[in-house]
């Protein structure tokens, strides 16, 4: 059995050196820690004793480290703009005990190359909230980048007002994202586009290498997009909105990533919208799927050259993937509508009956999470009593029990809402870490009932924003 250590790997480094920079952590004034993933750290191969405070906080570098900031563009609510890595830094790759490579950043370890003014540095609040959301995630089945630890930096960060400052350390398969192909594009040269790709290739879709007969850059496309899909299917399943979906905050292997303004959904309403700068509502939950094919358009547009030689042959393949990601998302999302509804096979109306339900919730202003709770468990719901008799015709002579196994597997009786969310926030300000670490441990168990946790807010009507705070 091998000792729990450190095991970095630096494969990105290879990468040509537009693509990072060399960059230290910040260290931090006074460092403590206010959480640790113990379940994370054995998973990665690491013991406790190799993940305290400082190395946490960017004081003292484990064994093997050789810190970066990654370079990156990106289409911030549909315009280009430069990026990076503001305030991340990247360990390098710890190879876990299974052999798997997972980046280790220090998010909010200070200014970088890449800062644009900013100081660099995070808050308590916005670093915790991720650790929460980003954990949810992975126990409801989500892919999603994890959260390590956040540790307090004994560091005033200056905002609207004075918060406490701290670092989140984020674990991710890569933190390479569509706007990586967008800086490489812009600012870098074909060649410097076919290296990153090969790169993704080697690093996330291996399988592809072996297709000799085929090309491989819309092979890795194909599989980039199809990841896509089914993740922001299983978003919309979930009632999950990321919030700000720009092409930077999309990452090349299929992982949720960047919980800045996200959040879940109370009341289902299509058009609801978390985050406090997205006035014109381009990241509503109903505009999810579309966001999701624009920003892979973008990635395409960066790999044309590498599609085919001819610009109409190259944009032809590109829209047949487009094409793809919209016919599994598509089927992932019936699917899943499906099993939340119990049933067990394909039927050609579905589609009808699935909508009419979600009108019918937003109508009557129905709490998404519990209704189809409530339905798994055979509660009455008078809303939905005549659109209940066609569900029930639809089911026909299915075996009951199968019915409600389905139901009760796909259907969470737990998420991170956000009223529940706030309060965990609000006590760790005060240096109270209870009420978050009990949530943590509901949210590990999304599918058993829990009285303490089901409840949405009191006020339905509560206007709840987030902001771009992690």
């Amino acid at each position: 059995m091998p000792i729990p250590d450190w095991n970095l790997d630096h494969s990105y480094t290879k990468l040509p050196e537009i693509f990072y920079r060399s960059q230290n952590p910040t260290p931090a004034p006074s460092p403590t820690t206010a959480a640790l993933n113990h379940e994370l750290a054995s998973a990665l191969g690491l013991g406790l004793d190799k993940l305290d405070a400082e190395v946490l906080s960017g004081i003292k570098l484990p064994p093997g480290a050789k810190p970066i900031c990654q370079a990156y563009a990106g289409y911030q609510f549909g315009h280009f703009t430069m990026l990076g890595d503001g305030r991340a830094v990247l360990l390098g790759e710890q190879i876990s005990p299974k052999g798997q490579r997972f980046d280790i950043q220090l998010k909010g370890a200070g200014p970088t190359p890449f800062s644009r003014g900013g100081d660099g540095y995070g808050a308590l609040s916005p670093m915790l909230r991720e650790y929460i959301i980003s954990e949810a995630m992975y126990y409801l089945g989500i892919p999603t980048t994890r959260s390590l630890a956040v540790v307090l930096t004994g560091r005033d960060v200056i905002r609207e007002k004075v918060l406490k400052g701290a670092v989140l350390t984020r674990v991710a398969a890569s933190h390479i994202r569509v706007g990586t192909f967008n800086y490489a594009a812009a600012f870098g040269s074909q060649n410097d586009v076919r290296i990153l790709g090969d790169y993704c290739i080697w690093r996330h879709y291996p399988e592809i290498s072996y297709d000799i007969d085929s090309n491989k850059y819309v092979l890795f496309f194909r599989e980039v997009a199809r990841r896509q899909a089914k993740l922001i299917a299983t978003w919309q399943l979930t009632g999950f909105i990321h919030g700000v979906m720009n092409t930077d905050n999309m990452a090349i292997s299929g992982e949720t990533i960047d919980y800045g303004p996200c959040a879940f959904m109370d009341v289902y309403d299509p058009d609801t919208v978390f985050s406090s700068i997205d006035t014109g509502g381009r990241y509503a939950y109903k505009n999810q799927p579309g966001i999701g094919a624009w920003n892979l358009s973008r990635l395409a547009e960066a790999l044309l050259p590498l599609f085919d030689k001819d610009q109409n042959k190259a944009i032809a393949l590109a829209q047949g993937e487009i094409d793809r990601y919209w016919e599994i998302y598509d089927k992932t999302w019936l699917a899943g509508m499906r099993a939340k509804l119990g049933i067990a096979n394909d039927g050609p109306d579905d589609a009808s009956l699935f909508s009419e339900l979600l009108d019918l919730m937003a109508k009557h202003k129905l709490d998404y999470t519990n209704i189809f709770r409530s339905l798994s468990l055979q509660t009455e719901v008078p809303a939905l009593s005549f659109w209940k008799g066609k569900w029930q015709a639809r089911l026909g002579n299915q075996d009951p029990i199968l019915t409600k196994e389905l139901m009760k597997t796909h259907n969470p009786a737990i998420i991170p809402r956000n009223h529940q969310v706030e309060k965990a926030l609000s006590a760790a300000e005060k240096g109270d870490y209870s009420v978050m670490n009990n949530l943590l441990t509901a949210l590990k168990t999304p599918y058993e009932d829990s009285e303490a946790y089901a409840h949405p807010p009191e006020s339905i009507a509560c206007g709840y924003k987030t902001f771009c705070g992690t």
